[in-house]
C-alpha cells in the first residue's frame, strides 16, 4: 500500500522543469502531458512505422484504404468505447480481403494490431496512412 500512495503523490514544484512560479494542479500529477504532447506521440509513431518491413507497410497502407470506408462522422471507430466484437469482425473482413489479394495469408494478429493502430491515429487526429516507401 505504501508503494501506491507514493506513486500517486504530486511532484514537488522544484522537480518540474521550465516552470517558474506555482504549478497548476494538473501539471503536478504523474503522467501529465503538456498540450501538443499527443501530436508528438503521433509523429513518433508514424516515424517508427516507416521502419516496418515492406510487406507490413503494404498491409498497413491497404488497411488504411479499407478503413477509409468506415471513417465517417458517427462511425463506430469514433465511439468513446468502440465495440470489441465489431472491431474483431472488421479485422476478419480485412483478413479475407487481403487473403484474396495476396499470395500468402497474413497473420490475423498482425492485421488486428495494424487496424487498432490506424484507428488510434484517426481518433487522435493523426494523418491517414502516411507511410513512405
Amino acid at each position: 500500500m505504501e508503494f501506491h500512495s507514493k506513486l500517486l503523490q504530486p511532484l514537488p514544484e522544484s522537480r518540474v522543469r521550465g516552470w517558474n512560479g506555482p504549478l497548476p494542479f494538473y501539471m503536478s500529477y504523474p503522467g501529465f502531458q503538456s498540450p501538443g504532447g499527443e501530436q508528438g506521440m503521433l509523429q513518433d509513431l508514424e516515424y517508427l512505422q516507416q521502419m516496418y518491413p515492406n510487406d507490413v507497410k503494404r498491409y498497413q497502407k491497404r488497411i488504411a484504404d479499407i478503413l477509409d470506408k468506415a471513417d465517417y462522422e458517427g462511425s463506430m471507430i469514433y465511439d468513446e468505447y468502440p465495440d470489441r466484437y465489431s472491431l474483431l469482425a472488421l479485422t476478419k473482413s480485412i483478413c479475407r480481403i487481403l487473403e484474396k489479394e495476396e499470395d500468402c495469408q497474413p497473420a490475423e494478429n498482425m492485421i488486428q494490431i495494424l487496424l487498432f493502430n490506424e484507428v488510434y491515429k484517426r481518433r487522435h487526429g493523426g494523418r491517414r496512412g502516411n507511410i513512405y516507401f
